[in-house]
């Protein structure tokens, strides 16, 4: 029987994962530290008896010993990130946190046969757009003094008119920006080239804007889905920033999960890149409008603050055709997913509602500005 090794198994992609892989017979071990600002209460009950579960830290060799003795592939989902200001953890966790793993595979002599990693679309930076006259490019991202003056629009290099965000393929190539972008980037490229190097088949799937079950309720910097709902079952507004119209490719949990298992078992898959997400544009503004309908509170309009995070993305969705080309596909639209979500939380203990304490914390360190 093979066994995989899932990082950050307790959180909302890799649980989802365990569960797909102990329902086609594979043996399971998760290595997760359960960081306190996503697993206040400790040990999830979502973790299967049947996995077994290391509470470890991917930056200790010590801990990636213990959990990569006896497997034959690795999920590595264990990640920090999102508009967290905590630079040296980002990078320490997403770039130094990999490093390690291939160090104890090569150290060990492992027989690991197989390493999926997750990267995110935040690669792309600003993406692909079209404008009406030029045609399509690759621009920079927007100006701080434009979005200062509350221009959202991504605007043409060449003539200044307002454009259209467009699909992006695997082809567009990277502009890393923010901490967290870079972070994936770097632990994408060196999950590619040391598997190259150690013989051994890598992937790494570079995920739209995910969301569902399981996802914290606890942590204020990463998780629109929970940030939203939060706010709406609390009586209030969810907070949108710029004029709500950004667009993201809303993409539902279980799609996620099963385009891991799909690339594992694919050798079309392997020493590839590739995106996972529905290939569709929906604005914030309606996703959140949305919530508030499935949860009976249609009043609930999303609250429109004037302002910006300054390293946010105007139009970012993905173009799933190298995906599909070798056989995957989206089983479950957003909408569907939102439904499951709604039906999740609302059987959950729920904390007191934290943003508004951590949207202050963002301010005074310039991650949230307003129009001036």
């Amino acid at each position: 029987m093979n066994t995989a090794l899932v990082t950050g198994g307790a959180g909302l992609i890799g649980s989802h994962i365990t569960d797909l892989l102990l329902a086609r017979g594979y043996g399971v071990k998760i290595l997760d530290n359960l960081e306190p600002a996503t697993h206040p209460a400790g040990r999830p009950a979502w973790i299967p008896k049947e996995a077994k579960f290391i509470q470890g830290d991917i930056r200790s060799l010590d801990d990636w010993t213990k959990a990569l003795r006896g497997v034959t592939c690795v999920f590595h989902q264990a990640a920090w990130g999102g508009f967290s200001p905590d630079i040296s953890k980002i990078t320490d966790t997403n770039i130094s946190g990999t490093a390690k793993m291939f160090e104890v595979i090569r150290g060990g002599k492992l027989p690991v046969e197989k390493i999926v990693v997750a990267s995110s679309q935040a690669v792309y930076g600003e993406g692909k757009h079209e404008c009406p006259t030029h045609g399509p490019c690759h621009p920079k991202m927007r100006p701080l003094a434009q979005l200062e003056k509350g221009i959202w629009d991504v605007l043409c290099p060449t003539c200044g008119a307002p454009m259209k965000g467009l699909p992006i393929d695997e082809e567009t190539f990277p502009d890393v920006t923010g901490t967290y972008s870079i972070s994936k980037y770097a632990h994408e490229r060196m999950t590619i080239a040391l598997g190259k190097e150690f013989g051994i088949p890598t992937i790494a799937l570079r995920y739209a804007l995910t969301f569902g079950p399981r996802q914290s309720l606890f942590n204020p910097y990463t998780g629109i889905c929970s940030i939203f709902s939060m706010q709406i079952l609390s009586g209030k507004q969810p907070i949108v920033f710029e004029d709500g119209q950004q667009t993201r490719d809303f993409t539902f949990v279980q799609n996620v999960a099963e385009a891991n298992l799909f690339v594992m078992e694919s050798a079309k898959a392997n020493y590839e890149v590739f995106n996972v997400g529905t290939g569709l544009a929906t604005p914030v503004h309606e996703f959140a409008c949305t919530l508030a309908q499935l949860y009976g509170k249609p009043h609930l309009e999303p609250k429109l603050t004037n302002e910006f995070r300054p390293l946010d993305l105007r139009n970012l969705f993905t173009d799933n055709t190298k995906l599909k080309g070798i056989g995957w596909k989206p089983n479950y639209t957003w909408q569907e997913g939102l439904a499951r979500y709604v039906k999740w939380i609302q059987s959950q203990d729920r904390p007191e509602v934290y943003f508004e304490k951590a949207l202050e914390e963002l301010r005074k360190v310039g991650m949230i500005k307003g129009v001036k």
